[in-house]
């Protein structure tokens, strides 16, 4: 899905379309004059951008039109476990509209937020990341403790909660992707390795069911081989790159469920 500002959504398409699924940009505009019917897709994503300018703040204004204009549409499709991916811009609308961290279902109040980097400034830089083992059915194919890289572009990334939030998001295993040192350490909150601040290195968390995730880094920025920096500088260049495995295992998610 798409609107005004939304700047990743073709790139995502055609990583999508590559893994040989059906997919299409669509303009939350068709949704809600029912040109297309959310009921007939499996995956929708939020993709990366400047939803509306990113004006009051990051995500918020797309976040509270999808929760009046779709609310119940989309209520279906979660309660249906179909797959909801939300990619930096979109991370802070599934944030905005209480569909995550989502301890007690659909819509609740949000608990957590993405804040302004603690470098208070705009942070665009390939960082390294840990899948976690997590209750997200999305990344059920992904090996747990898999180290990746991948880049992130964001103002507005700083996971933070309240130490009650994060402890049950420890305990029901809801944190998908932490932000790593090289060697797949624990980064400590060690800039630039965390980049935004984000409390215990959180890079990405899924909700209770485990179908709707959000994630601060660009898979799909990392999908290919020849996206990566130094790929000019290899004599043989890797056809795909590590957020291949992300969206790969999202597209096995539905394959074999639904």
């Amino acid at each position: 899905m798409r609107v005004g500002g939304t700047n990743c959504d073709e790139e995502t398409m055609l990583a999508f379309a590559d893994l040989g699924v059906q997919a299409e940009v669509v303009h939350m505009n068709y949704l809600l004059s029912g040109k297309r019917k959310l009921e007939d897709y499996h995956i929708l994503v939020f993709p990366g951008g400047f939803s509306y300018g990113d004006h009051v703040r990051a995500g918020a204004i797309w976040g509270k039109k999808v929760v009046t204009k779709l609310g119940e549409n989309l209520a279906k499709f979660i309660e249906e476990e179909k797959a909801v991916l939300g990619i930096c811009n979109g991370f802070q609308v599934l944030v905005e509209t209480g569909l995550l961290p989502g301890f007690d279902g659909i819509y609740e109040k949000s608990e957590v937020v993405l804040a302004t980097n603690t470098s208070a400034r705009y942070e665009c830089r390939w960082v390294f990341l840990r899948a976690e083992p997590s209750i997200c059915k999305l990344l059920k194919n992904l090996e747990k403790r898999m180290l990746l890289k991948m880049p992130i572009g964001h103002g507005e990334g700083r996971f933070l909660a309240r130490d009650d939030v994060l402890r049950k998001l420890v305990n029901q295993k809801q944190i998908t992707f932490k932000y790593v040192m090289p060697n797949g350490s624990d980064a400590n909150g060690v800039y630039p390795y965390n980049p935004n601040g984000s409390a215990l290195d959180i890079a990405g968390i899924c909700n209770s069911k485990g179908n709707v995730m959000g994630l601060m880094p660009h898979p799909e920025r990392a999908y290919f081989g020849w996206q990566f920096p130094d790929w000019t500088g290899k004599e043989i260049v890797q056809e795909y790159g590590d957020g291949r495995l992300v969206l790969e295992s999202i597209v096995k998610y539905v394959e074999e469920d639904f």
